[in-house]
């Protein structure tokens, strides 16, 4: 893996778990303006949308970066739009870095032919 790529899913995976607590909060900040006389929903929309926004962006430069599959690339955008969806991406993209890590160190080490 190049330090591009490492990069784009590090990037990706730094945004997702963020992405996911704000997309929570959002949630909460829905109910409790339909309950309550809080209305926190402009402004944590707008940080959700920012958040949202950069988390598509990563995941189009990892995908184009990793030449992931359609199957992978739909499995990390669809974590995007579920609500906790954003922690379990974040939990597979680090299995899938330090895989990837491990089979550089093989292959620059003559271990395993690449």
């Amino acid at each position: 893996m190049d330090l591009k790529t490492a990069s784009a899913l590090r990037r990706l995976r730094l945004v997702s778990a963020p992405e996911a607590v704000s997309f929570l909060l959002l949630l909460v900040c829905s109910v409790l303006k339909r309950t309550t006389d809080f209305n926190a929903v402009p402004v944590m929309g707008a940080v959700h949308g920012l958040l949202f926004v950069l988390y598509v962006l990563f995941w189009a430069d990892a995908w184009n970066r990793t030449k992931w599959s359609l199957k992978t690339a739909a499995f990390y955008f669809v974590m995007s739009v579920l609500p906790a969806g954003g922690f379990f991406a974040e939990r597979k993209l680090k299995d899938e870095a330090e895989n990837a890590v491990i089979a550089a160190r093989a292959r620059k080490e003559g271990t395993v032919a690449a």
